[in-house]
């Protein structure tokens, strides 16, 4: 079983998107090397610091 996953895989195997992967992995610091995340220490990380709620993404108004 692999422990350093890209976050495509990161994201599947924990239940988000891949996109909220990354923005967890800058919050938390869970350092991305080689475009690779160490599995158990972004689990542990994310289990350690309560949830946020997120804040609604204000779309750009089309002109």
């Amino acid at each position: 079983m692999a422990n350093h996953l890209t976050p495509t895989e990161l994201a599947r195997e924990s239940g988000l998107e891949r996109r909220d992967v990354i923005m967890k992995c800058v919050e938390l610091g869970v350092p991305i090397f080689n475009g690779r995340i160490d599995k158990t220490l972004f689990l542990s990380s994310l289990r350690a610091h309560p949830s946020t709620p997120q804040q609604p993404r204000v779309q750009a108004a089309s002109a």
